[in-house]
């Protein structure tokens, strides 16, 4: 009887008591405080100094191509003439994200990063329609976009 009691209650937390990762990334990428959002990419992060590094982390969602692959962020932080004072990439785990996949990602830069600061961001991956003759592949591409930090 106290075995059955125990699985129930284990039973119960995991059909209800927990949310999936799949929904953790969902809210982040709601709630974290900056958002960029492209035709084929939402992302969500936030930024904090911590011990003379500065930590961008964040998430991702493939919204366009029926696979990404070997996606890459790289964040560069400029000063006020746009020079790069400091440069740091993340390769997104997984490898292959699926359309509508969220993925986390982290990229540390090592130098802390003042409010007003303006951050680079610059994403690449390998995209791929699916089907098609040629295997739906469209190839690699790239963007860039700039945000201020808060």
């Amino acid at each position: 009887m106290k075995q059955i009691c125990l699985i129930s209650i284990v039973v119960i937390f995991v059909l209800f008591g927990f949310t999936s990762i799949s929904e953790q990334m969902k809210n982040q990428l709601e709630t974290l405080p900056q958002h960029y959002s492209q035709f084929d990419m939402k992302m969500a992060w936030a930024v904090k100094a911590d011990n003379g590094k500065t930590a961008i982390d964040g998430v991702i969602q493939n919204i366009r191509y029926a696979t990404m692959e070997d996606v890459e962020i790289r964040v560069s932080a400029l000063d006020s003439n746009g020079n790069e004072i400091s440069h740091s990439s993340s390769i997104i785990i997984p490898l292959r994200l699926n359309k509508d996949d969220l993925a986390p990602f982290n990229v540390v830069l090592p130098v802390t990063v003042n409010a007003g600061t303006k951050l680079m961001f610059t994403y690449k991956y390998f995209g791929n329609d699916g089907g098609g003759g040629d295997g739906g592949g469209v190839g690699s591409w790239m963007q860039s976009f700039e945000s201020i930090v808060p």
